[in-house]
């Protein structure tokens, strides 16, 4: 909720809080997004059916134990300026309050409110400098918050600096990304329910990847959450 301040209403009269989503002003108890856009978001609810679509992308490839993500991602749909703002417009507190819904609905879970420790996908160190965020961690942030589990930034790290997703075919995006990701150390996670979390699940080369480099711990039993899919 917003507090009453005078000099911020005079402000917002000459700069309005927009609705990032539909352009509409937001009103007193809204940010980033308003009531009617946040109603409209189209959930996924994956995190009720086990062995759903993005369970079985994953399916023969690398293990899983559940998967699922908060809404679905159309592209030249209103939602997807939720997700340009999150990751290039600096927008980064979408992230947390956005994925603060999500983790309400993950509560209804056994299985999701089963994670013990939540890890975001890592940006590479250069990447990261020049975003001055990793939008992932914004995510993490706000699940942890909800769920009550620590979000764990340092034992997955990214060792390589991979070119653009963008317009690469599925093998391409394999290529790109196989072998990025390292673990720091093995021990902290040994026997651990891990939640992996990203921004949006296209065709799971990223999350693959940073799996193929948790599974070396041993008795680790890795989830996954992304905020939209494609």
């Amino acid at each position: 909720m917003k507090k009453f301040n005078p000099l911020a209403d005079f402000f917002n009269l000459l700069y309005p809080d927009l609705c990032v989503v539909c352009g509409e002003n937001l009103q007193r108890s809204e940010q980033h997004i308003c009531l009617t856009c946040l109603n409209a978001i189209p959930k996924t609810n994956y995190h009720h059916q086990p062995d759903n679509p993005i369970e079985k992308r994953f399916l023969g490839k690398v293990p899983v134990y559940r998967a699922t993500a908060f809404f679905f991602f159309q592209k030249g749909s209103p939602f997807q300026k939720l997700l340009h703002a999150l990751k290039y417009k600096g927008n980064k507190e979408i992230g947390e309050l956005i994925s603060k819904y999500a983790a309400i609905d993950l509560l209804d879970s056994p299985d999701f409110k089963s994670v013990d420790i939540i890890i975001p996908v890592p940006l590479h160190p250069s990447k990261y400098k020049k975003r001055g965020y990793n939008q992932s961690e914004w995510i993490g942030k706000g699940l942890s918050l909800i769920l009550e589990k620590p979000q764990d930034i340092s034992t997955l790290i990214r060792t390589k600096e991979n070119t653009t997703q963008t317009r690469k075919s599925v093998f391409e995006r394999y290529e790109n990304t196989e072998g990025i990701f390292e673990c720091t150390e093995l021990n902290s996670l040994k026997g651990k329910h891990v939640l992996l979390v990203d921004d949006v699940l296209t065709t799971g080369s990223t999350l693959e990847a940073c799996i193929n480099a948790l599974i070396k711990i041993d008795g680790i039993k890795i989830s996954i959450f992304t905020l939209a899919v494609a």
